[in-house]
């Protein structure tokens, strides 16, 4: 009923910024939280950042002072704006959406596709 599509991801020198987006449209009745999470090789998921519905934002230790999520609410669009990459931020980054839906009025998450960023040493 949702979906989910990224982009942003790609190859990047260590110092160097990227910008991941992440639009959600379909049967959406209102987006409570927006997350990025990342998973690299062998690792398990973790999250990276999240927005809530309410403007709170937290992220994880790794990233902060780096990374920043934002998101555009009239577009139903999360952001992540990293700075300052390390080569261990190398992962697949996912959005996760929490969305209550037009049809049941239920709360289900969803997650976009995975985009790839590699950074270099």
């Amino acid at each position: 009923q949702v979906q989910l599509v990224e982009s942003g991801g790609g190859l990047v020198q260590a110092g160097g910024s990227l910008r991941l987006s992440c639009a959600a449209s379909g049967n959406i009745f209102r987006i409570n939280n927006m997350a990025w999470y990342r998973q690299a090789p062998g690792k398990q998921r973790e999250l990276v950042a999240v927005a809530t519905s309410g403007g709170v934002t937290n992220y994880a230790d790794s990233v902060k002072g780096r990374f920043t999520i934002s998101r555009d609410n009239a577009k139903n669009t999360v952001y992540l704006q990293m700075n300052s990459l390390k080569p261990e931020d190398t992962a697949v980054y996912y959005c996760n959406v929490i969305v209550i839906v037009t049809t049941t009025r239920y709360e289900y998450d969803y997650w976009g596709q995975g985009t790839q960023v590699t950074v270099s040493s």
